[in-house]
């Protein structure tokens, strides 16, 4: 056995106590027979049912202090979907009594009911079932068929007048319990049943009596008036001469009005075949203008489309060229950084020359004092020798000086040498990192030059993308204008269209009024004959009603039978039967059920 939905059970029953609860309500509202109010138990158990159907499924909301499980909460979406029920919140939330969430939703529906729009409300709730998600669980009653099934049965209560007292009554604290007992049939209600038959017999008895009584007094009162009319049937007789006579000028004056009217059906005729050529030739010109212009929006559209493609192009290769500008500035400034370090490297090698150069001047003075301490010491010596020959005893003394000093002289010409080798060496090397950093600052003076006339070439081309975006906006100027050009066509085609929707109106105003015309001619005619063979009295010998034998006033005024030709005031008068080419009921004679016709002078009626 396949185990049911415990929710779509839940739904399946409050539909159904739902159901109970209308029925029963309309009714017992319905025999109660008067305007219901808060103390009616049926309508209480609607409420309470109602209110069991709106709490089903609806999510839990976490308040500040505990768990809020209310209806207000979807009740009062209900003025944000449908405006009209904006005075019932407002006044719902303005009552004073009320302190409960639930308490505004009671009263909510009480007002609802008694405004007879409780099934609008509700129709326009579940309509919206996203919004209804915030607040119900997917199976809740609300969100499913059994929702808009409860909505219709509502449309039912709309029969019912409720005057309920919401102010006064405490809503807050009520406790809604379904009261079964109130659906379950038992053997009293059957007798109970039998026993309004057997009523509503005795009552459809009485109703028969009472109309055989009132068919009885109608053939008394009937009788008194064939006496009456057999008294005034001679005195109509004198007057049938001088009717006849009134009926004879009333038929020329029926065929100059008959003449007329041809006259003005003609004239309307031929007014309706002009307006129907001038429609048929402007709804032409209208085709034509309106194709015109198709072909005129479709032309624009796709050269909109073209210029719409080009400024996309443009708009690509401009980006790819200020892509590319941007590279070249970068690369110009890293050159320019380039071109800067190698200068300053420059700087410092010329500085690193000059001070050897500074060190080779240094070492040449250095040179020429070693050779002058050179001759000095060969001077020395030749005196020293010349006083050798003068002086024998100081000789082997001198011998060992001389000999040091000669050792002496000889590391310092090694030396001299040596420091003459490392001068020409540095001094050559010196020379080819000079000639190295020359031809250094020769390349990139050349790769300047190179890229001076690269950015020269970027900026006239740059220059010629400029003047081919201002041709672009110029172009998309034009195409607005052409654009705006194309919505005054619209506008200029829309005002035709409606002069074409008003010029049909009025065909159709002409039509309604020609049939008009013909009813009210046919109408005459129907009268011409009924007035055919009849007498009229004159007005200063009908004096006084035939039923109520009262005298005619501005109040009372004549009415004349077309068959009989009896004389009533409107107050005896008072049988209305419609007709279809009139459009208000017209007054019948109570005896022989002709049309009353209202007196408006001596002669004409």
């Amino acid at each position: 056995m396949a185990v049911k939905d415990p929710t779509a059970v839940e739904r399946a029953n409050l539909l159904n106590m739902a159901k109970l609860s209308i029925k029963g309500l309309i009714e017992s509202a319905l025999s109660f027979g008067r305007t219901l109010d808060s103390d009616y138990p049926p309508l209480q158990q609607f409420f309470v049912v109602m209110e069991h159907c709106l709490k089903h499924g609806l999510k839990v909301r976490k308040s500040f202090l505990s768990y809020n499980k209310t209806i207000w909460g979807p009740l009062e979406l209900v003025e944000k979907l449908y405006p009209e029920a904006e005075e019932i919140a407002a006044s719902v939330r303005d009552l004073p009594g009320l302190k409960t969430p639930l308490g505004r939703a009671r009263a909510w529906l009480r007002l609802a009911l008694m405004q007879k729009k409780m099934a609008d409300y509700l129709r326009c709730l579940i309509i919206q079932r996203d919004l209804l998600s915030e607040f119900y669980e997917y199976h809740a009653l609300m969100m499913e068929e059994e929702g808009a099934v409860i909505v219709g049965l509502l449309v039912g209560l709309n029969v019912i007048d409720a005057n309920l007292c919401v102010k006064g009554e405490d809503l807050d604290s009520q406790v809604g319990v379904i009261d079964f007992s109130v659906y379950l049939k038992s053997d009293d209600d059957i007798g109970g049943k039998e026993r309004d038959v057997q009523i509503a017999a005795i009552l459809d008895q009485k109703n028969y009596v009472e109309e055989l009584n009132r068919q009885l007094n109608t053939v008394s009162s009937l009788h008194a008036r064939v006496d009456s009319l057999e008294k005034s049937n001679t005195k109509l007789i004198e007057e049938l001469a001088i009717a006849k006579n009134n009926i004879i000028k009333l038929q020329e004056e029926n065929h100059q009005l008959r003449s007329e009217n041809t006259l003005i059906l003609m004239k309307t005729q031929h007014h309706l075949e002009a307006t129907k050529v001038d429609a048929e030739a402007e709804l032409q010109t209208y085709k034509h203008s309106r194709q015109g212009l198709d072909e005129m929006y479709s032309e624009a559209r796709r050269q909109l489309r073209e210029e719409a493609q080009l400024r996309q192009d443009m708009e690509n290769e401009l980006v790819v060229q200020v892509s590319m500008k941007h590279e070249i500035e970068l690369a110009m400034k890293l050159l320019e950084k380039d071109i800067h370090e190698k200068q300053d490297t420059l700087i410092g090698l010329r500085q690193q020359l000059d001070e050897v150069k500074a060190i080779n001047v240094e070492m040449y003075q250095k040179l020429q004092v070693s050779e002058d301490a050179v001759k000095e010491k060969s001077e020395i010596i030749s005196r020293l020798e010349d006083k050798t020959n003068q002086i024998n005893a100081t000789m082997k003394q001198l011998e060992q000086r001389l000999q040091q000093a000669e050792k002496a002289q000889m590391e310092a010409e090694a030396e001299d040498e040596k420091l003459k080798q490392e001068y020409v060496n540095k001094s050559e090397s010196l020379q080819n990192e000079f000639s190295q950093k020359e031809k250094q600052l020769l390349q990139l003076e050349t790769d300047l030059k190179i890229e001076k006339e690269w950015r020269q070439t970027l900026e006239d081309d740059l220059q010629k993308e400029k003047e081919t975006v201002s041709q672009l906006r110029i172009e998309t100027r034009e195409i607005i204008n052409l654009k705006k050009e194309f919505l005054k066509l619209q506008e200029k085609n829309k005002n035709l269209k409606r002069i074409c929707e008003d010029q049909e109106a009025a065909l159709q105003e002409l039509a309604s009024k020609l049939s008009e015309s013909k009813l009210k001619i046919e109408d005459i005619k129907e009268a011409n004959k009924a007035l055919q063979g009849q007498v009229w009295l004159k007005d200063k010998e009908a004096t006084h009603c035939k039923l109520c034998e009262k005298e005619f006033s501005l109040s009372k005024r004549k009415h004349h039978c077309r068959n009989c030709g009896e004389i009533f005031c409107n107050a005896c008068s008072d049988n209305e039967l419609p007709l279809p080419s009139s459009p208000k009921p017209v007054r019948v004679c109570d005896s022989c059920h002709a049309i009353l016709i209202q007196r408006c002078s001596s002669n004409v009626p």
